[in-house]
Formats: C-alpha cells, structure tokens, sequence
C-alpha cells in the first residue's frame, strides 16, 4: 500500500534510538524528509547517518541537538525543521522519561521531571506545529504514549504522563479537526530494543524476563520497534484520514482494556 507520504515534512522527538529512531525509519521509508532531534549528539549523528544511507539522499534527513525539556529547545527543532524544509507536515511526540516509585518514595523533583520531559514537550512541540501545519491546510499529529497511559502499570510517574499524553491527543483532536489535522496516540506494549530498559532487563535477568514474557505476553516475545513505527507511518498517513482521537495499542494482546 502506497501511504502517500512522499515529500511529507515530519518531526519526530527523541528520535535518535528506540520507538524514535523506529519511527523515523517508517517515515523516511515511506518517502518523508524527516528531522530527528535528541541530546545526545553522538547517538544522534549516528541514528541520522544511518537513515541518510538509507534514504540515499543526506538532504531527506535533519538532526537537531536539543534538550526538549525547555522551552526553547523545542522552538529550535521546530524553527530548523520549517527552515530546513518549508513547512510542516507531520509530528510525531516520544521524547519522554519518567523515574521514581510509589507515592511516599517518590519526591517532587521526580514527578516534575516525569512531567518536563514528557509531557510539556508534547504540549510545546504541538503548540508550535499547528500553525505550520494549517498553513499547509491540514497535518497529523502523533503521541508515542503507553498501554500505561491506558490502564494500570509501571511507575506511577510513567503512567500519569501517558495518561496525560492520550487525554492531550483525544481533547486535541476534537479541537483540530476543522483545521484538517489529524490527532491520535499510540500505545505500545513492551517494546524491546538495544539500550532500552527491557533489553538491559533481559541481559541482567534472563530466568525472570523469561518468566515475564511466558505470563505476560501471549505471543511469547517482545515487541519490536519497527511493529510501532509501522502504526505510526500510517497513523500519519493519508490514508487514515478517518482515524483521529484514537488510542491505538501495539502490544501483541498484554494490555487488559477492553477499549
């Protein structure tokens, strides 16, 4: 199926690995000129060497060093995406963290950085790419949320934030709709990839993750970051012109809901 993405302009946040990077991959394959942006710069001109390989073409790919939990940091990728390429046509929201425990255990600086680097990213980004994208009469907007966001699991912090992230995108999404832009989330399961959590898990424990996927995973394995970039490439495709204020899980059937 032809997605129709060719020479679509699309930001991916925190995108220099993982769900990110994965993403990415999905739109630039499907013909998109995208911009990644991280902290860390030598990941970051790694994963964007590696999509300018795969493009062919060095001027399809823009990386950007910023720290998304400030303000300005956003500003910066945005103004280098539309500077670079003209316009904007696609975000896509996954920069995020979130640490801490139970509700004693865990302090004020936690849940304030849980917050600062999930979800006012998300908030700022889409504040700034809406007006680029009603000047190109319509545009897709994507949160890279959790089945956590849907229903109970993880750390507290990582919940609220996801659950945030979908009520942002749902209530966005009712907003934006006369403008042509559409709004949904995504919901991964555990996702395992070199450097994240659940791959560094599987290394150190691999009897218990063992044990974890046999309980919790019905598929009997992880889920791969390419399985969510898919969803997302066509979540910000034409094609799902009638998908908007969806939450849509890509778990291999853990999560629990029933919606």
């Amino acid at each position: 199926m032809d997605l129709q993405l060719t020479d679509r302009i699309a930001l991916v946040t925190g995108s220099s690995r993982g769900l990110g990077f994965a993403s990415a991959r999905a739109l630039l394959d499907e013909g998109c000129k995208v911009a990644l942006c991280a902290r860390g710069s030598e990941r970051l001109a790694a994963a964007a060497e590696t999509l300018r390989q795969a493009a062919g073409a060095a001027d399809r790919v823009l990386a950007v060093q910023a720290d998304l939990s400030a303000a300005e940091g956003v500003a910066a990728v945005v103004d280098r995406t539309v500077g670079t390429f003209g316009g904007l046509d696609v975000l896509v929201n996954n920069v995020g963290r979130a640490g801490g425990g139970g509700i004693v255990e865990t302090g004020d600086t936690e849940w304030e950085a849980a917050f600062d680097e999930t979800l006012y990213p998300a908030i700022r980004a889409s504040r700034l790419a809406v007006p680029h994208m009603r000047q190109r009469g319509g545009g897709a907007i994507i949160m890279i949320a959790s089945i956590w966001g849907r229903e109970s699991g993880g750390r507290m912090t990582y919940n609220a934030v996801k659950a945030a992230e979908i009520s942002l995108a749902k209530s966005m999404a009712r907003e934006l709709a006369p403008d042509n832009i559409r709004v949904n989330s995504v919901a991964p399961g555990s996702i395992s990839f070199p450097g994240g959590s659940w791959h560094r898990r599987q290394q150190e424990d691999p009897e218990g993750m063992a044990a974890f996927v046999r309980e919790q995973l019905p598929f009997g394995r992880f889920g791969r970051a390419e399985e969510v970039g898919a969803v997302v490439a066509f979540l910000a495709s034409p094609r799902a012109s009638w998908v908007s204020g969806a939450s849509v899980t890509v778990d291999g059937c853990q999560s629990r809901s029933l919606i």
